[in-house]
């Protein structure tokens, strides 16, 4: 490693416990770890930063359990913080280490202001800084995963060149990004996922990890098909956005929400009226878990809950390896039968 970046991740590394009681205040110390829910400083124990070198790794240097994200302390004043470019997490990383900052040349023209401290306020401002999907890499992107959305979909952007840091060297750069925006059921955005596309429309960067997300997650979801505010009686859940837009594109006029993760899923906030909750299921032992507690929650509320579960590995298998006729058929079978007419197309 090598370059400013690596210099104040090593720096900061000295000082980890007081950078996580800083900037991942929800979370405490056990033995040689900082046990937190996530890298935006939700309450939980899924993170584990790592506060002294030792034979697994450096300090400093964190992984999420629950999500398999992974970084170090550069990566948490990011997230924590909301900041967007990495010229703002750099100063801020200074801040704290009492550095100096390095010598500009002035270059005449007045720079943004940094993101103000928190999360949501930097998402909104990538969000408003993105453009609108339609005839962008972003398009190219979700129709080559077999993802159709009608252009009332206000939840997804499009971004040119969102600022992308490889975890291992330390280096940024600005690659095509799909922007998803995370909102409660009351439309406000609290957040947002971004997706880094390779330049050529091949699919995702070839990036170690493509997908992040920045703000304040829990309880929220990436909504599509809801009119903010309004009664929900039936709707589907799940964690990822490639299932729930899936799910979307064969059924419309139902309204999805993509936790971004289980943990997330578990806390997700249900809209006004809601009374039937379908769960896209998961395979894996967390996903199950995500489940199981939303599940629970919804029942404790008076809300019925059923799992929709696809053929092959999610729902975007199916979508894209069966084809919508086939994932239309699967779900009609899973469905009670007045939701599989309502939001099923006939013949």
């Amino acid at each position: 490693m090598s370059g400013s970046a690596a210099e104040l991740a090593r720096r900061l590394g000295d000082h980890a416990e007081a950078v996580c009681r800083e900037y991942l205040s929800n979370g405490r110390r056990v033995g040689n770890y900082w046990i937190v829910g996530d890298v935006r400083n939700t309450e939980g124990r899924s993170m584990h930063v790592r506060l002294k070198t030792n034979a697994k790794g450096l300090d400093g240097k964190w992984v999420d359990e629950a999500t398999t994200e992974y970084g170090d302390l550069l990566d948490v004043i990011r997230e924590s913080c909301g900041l967007v470019e990495f010229r703002d997490v750099a100063d801020e990383a200074r801040h704290f280490l009492a550095m100096p900052r390095p010598q500009a040349q002035d270059s005449g023209v007045r720079r943004q202001p940094a993101a103000a401290r928190g999360s949501p306020h930097a998402a909104r401002r990538l969000f408003a800084m993105s453009q609108t999907v339609a005839g962008t890499l972003a398009e190219r992107y979700l129709v080559g995963r077999g993802i159709f959305l009608t252009a009332r979909e206000r939840a997804l952007r499009f971004h040119p060149g969102c600022y992308y840091r490889d975890l291992i060297t330390g280096e940024t750069r600005p690659l095509p990004a799909l922007i998803a925006a995370v909102t409660g059921p009351d439309g406000i955005l609290t957040g947002l996922q971004r997706t880094w596309l390779d330049p050529g429309g091949n699919g995702k960067a070839q990036v170690d990890d493509p997908r992040r997300s920045l703000g304040h997650l829990l309880g929220n979801g990436i909504w599509l098909g809801l009119d903010p505010g309004a009664s929900v009686p039936v709707m589907a859940a799940g964690e990822g956005f490639e299932t729930m837009a899936s799910l979307h594109t064969v059924m419309p006029a139902l309204p999805v929400a993509a936790a971004t993760s289980a943990n997330h899923l578990t806390g997700l906030t249900l809209p006004p009226g809601c009374r039937r909750l379908y769960i896209a299921a998961d395979a894996d032992a967390a996903g199950r878990h995500g489940i199981e507690r939303l599940s629970q929650r919804a029942g404790e509320a008076g809300i019925a809950t059923l799992v929709l579960r696809p053929q092959l590995g999610d729902f975007n298998d199916d979508l894209r390896h069966l084809g919508p006729p086939c994932l239309a058929a699967s779900l009609g079978d899973q469905l009670l039968p007045e939701d599989a007419r309502h939001f099923l197309p006939s013949g």
